[in-house]
């Protein structure tokens, strides 16, 4: 399958621009230039930015130059480093992945599609200048299977407004069912060339979700060994397969924009279920980016993974 040059092993930046209190202390100090020095080392080609459209954008519809400025920073700050970035829309007005955020509307509202279709075109015209080094994703997690009809209609007409301003950029999307696997065969076929198969696997939800408290498809009290578990190779080459497939028919690489594993599981069953999904990353050519580099209930660069972490980046 074809390979993604540039972005084909990252780290996530959430809770920096997104999922977050918004606070100033928060966008000034949360992650810094050390931060991205630190994933350089690391040996990763790239880092995914989610960012809510509230950064950047007024109620109004206006744009914070500060937000922008703010994005730009992180680009330079990349560059510097020689790690490129796919800059992720994670919250557009009207529609969240996560139902706490109370937006809603989106899929049946032309007036905030058009807002959305505006926000990326100011995004395409601030950064689609560099296709080297900066990617763009539409937006993170369609939730319902209901609207993959409309999805893939804004889809087209957002990536056609964004090729005005943004011609070569390398552009993802993704399906329902939080941008599951075996969503991304109802997938579009891509509009041109440079459109990516986007997907994020947390499976089973039941061992990489062990303790949450946000997702009623769980039980938060369970704990669950890997060895407890079918977790195999074989389970993620299955599970993948119908992606892979879509994949191939129209010719498009596919990105694996979020997997990992939640703090409450231990350090080295951590490390297995991660060498695990990473063959098969590996046997099909799927870039990738995991969630994330610190905090956010899966930080990688937390302490409580240092006893691991030199073997554990092996399977990034």
């Amino acid at each position: 399958m074809l390979k993604t040059k540039g972005f084909y092993k990252g780290v996530n930046l959430g809770g920096w621009l997104s999922q977050c209190d918004y606070s100033q202390e928060r966008l000034d100090t949360f992650i810094t230039e050390k931060d991205i020095e630190k994933i350089a080392s690391w040996g990763l080609d790239h880092v995914r930015l989610p960012i809510d459209y509230n950064v950047v954008e007024n109620e109004d519809g206006t744009y914070k130059a500060d937000g922008f400025e703010r994005i730009a920073k992180a680009i330079e700050w990349c560059r510097k480093n020689n790690l490129n970035l796919v800059l992720d829309l994670h919250k557009t007005l009207g529609f969240s992945f996560d139902f706490g955020e109370k937006q809603s509307g989106f899929f049946d509202n032309e007036k905030l599609q058009e807002r959305f279709y505006c926000l990326w075109e100011e995004l395409a015209k601030h950064f689609g200048s560099d296709p080297e080094h900066v990617a763009f994703e539409l937006l993170n997690e369609v939730t319902d299977k209901a609207f993959i009809d409309t999805w893939n209609k804004i889809s087209a007409i957002c990536i056609g407004r964004i090729r005005k301003f943004a011609p070569d950029t390398l552009i993802l999307v993704g399906s329902y069912y939080n941008n599951s696997a075996c969503a991304v065969k109802d997938l579009a076929a891509p509009v041109d060339d440079k459109v990516i198969y986007n997907f994020h696997c947390y499976d089973p939800l039941k061992f990489t979700h062990q303790g949450a408290t946000w997702t009623d498809q769980i039980d938060p009290a369970e704990r669950i060994a890997f060895d407890d578990t079918d977790i195999t190779p074989a389970f993620f080459d299955d599970f993948f397969a119908s992606a892979i497939d879509a994949a191939k028919k129209n010719n498009t690489p596919l990105y694996c924009g979020e997997y990992g594993v939640i703090d409450v599981v231990s350090p080295e069953d951590t490390v297995k279920w991660y060498k695990a999904i990473n063959e098969i990353f590996e046997k099909y050519n799927i870039s990738r980016s995991a969630w994330s580099y610190k905090q956010m209930d899966f930080g990688l660069s937390d302490e409580r993974l240092d006893s691991v972490r030199e073997e554990l980046l092996k399977y990034l």
